[in-house]
């Protein structure tokens, strides 16, 4: 069990390394990493041919739960029985498994190295990205495509985990990951909708406070950029037009602050488009480094306050 001396210091530390191992190395794809793993159970009981129609909204919700716990459970038993010493090694590692900061630059880079080839590599490169049709894809179709993915997911795949590891730890952390990895594969409006209410519920639940420090965020760093006002003009105009709670409002604040335009065609377009894509990539790229950065610093003052908080108390 971790002693309460490094109790403060030592979660800072971890968030501090796993920040810098998912730089150095980003998210090895391999069949064992806990995310794969999850997926593979998820994708196992997630089918909804297993259940009859009255018995998928049920299903859903009891391997909700099944899931969050399977995956959230090793992690607290972990922080709460292991040496310190093996904590400090083994914890920024798990903890990284939680996010993907490389790998999100890394996915929208690798579409715009593909339209270097062409249209066609772009399209096939974007369909990791999006759900959506890519066949008929324009150019900039593609690349909003990419940005949308990598503004979206700033929220899911940074600063949801980094906050609910800041409050609960290395078990909040994953149990945040099990429930946005549940949305992910079953979170549709299609035959897995029954199945996948309660996941895409919970999943705009966990994402409602971190999407909105999200955009808190992007305006502080438009702001010293000399672009808040359109940022914030933006995010209050636009916010509604993509469907869901914290996706929009997120998109809506980048594209008024890079001075893009996101379309999704025949569905929505965020933003005015001063700057073309290519243009207000680079400023997009930097917001969601800025932000992340932003994200951990917050994190680290939190830690240190609850912990000399727990520390006085005598918890």
């Amino acid at each position: 069990m971790v002693p309460a001396e490094p109790v403060i210091a030592l979660p800072v530390v971890v968030l501090a390394a796993a920040l810098l191992i998912d730089r150095c190395i980003g998210d090895p794809h391999s069949p064992l990493h806990p995310v794969a793993l999850l997926g593979r159970f998820i994708a196992w009981w997630g089918k909804p041919e297993r259940y009859t129609a009255g018995l998928q909204r049920a299903a859903g919700i009891i391997f909700w739960f099944v899931t969050v716990f399977v995956f959230a459970i090793p992690a607290f038993l972990f922080r709460e029985f292991a040496p310190w010493y093996l904590y400090l090694l083994i914890a920024p590692v798990l903890l990284k498994c939680c996010f993907a900061w490389r790998s999100l630059e890394e996915h929208a880079l690798a579409v715009i190295e593909a339209l270097k080839q062409g249209t066609e590599a772009g399209r096939e490169r974007v369909k990791v990205l999006v759900s959506r049709d890519t066949t008929a894809l324009s150019r900039d179709h593609i690349l909003s495509a990419a940005y949308e993915s990598m503004t979206e997911n700033l929220t899911d795949s940074i600063v949801s985990p980094i906050f609910y590891y800041s409050l609960f730890g290395l078990a909040g952390a994953a149990a945040y990951r099990a429930a946005n990895t549940l949305d992910a594969m079953l979170g549709y409006r299609d035959k897995r909708e029954r199945l996948g209410w309660w996941s895409a519920g919970m999943d705009d639940i966990f994402n409602f406070i971190p999407a909105r420090i999200t955009v808190l965020f992007l305006f502080i760093w438009f702001a010293l950029r000399g672009r808040l006002t359109p940022s914030y003009r933006m995010m209050q105009r636009d916010k509604k037009r993509r469907p869901g709670y914290n996706g929009g409002i997120v998109m809506a604040a980048m594209a008024g602050g890079a001075g893009v335009m996101f379309e999704k065609p025949g569905v929505y377009t965020i933003g005015d488009g001063g700057r073309s894509l290519e243009e207000g990539g680079r400023e997009i790229l930097s917001a969601v480094r800025a932000v992340t950065l932003m994200a951990a610093l917050a994190a680290g003052g939190t830690l240190i306050l609850l912990g000399t908080w727990i520390n006085s108390m005598g918890i």
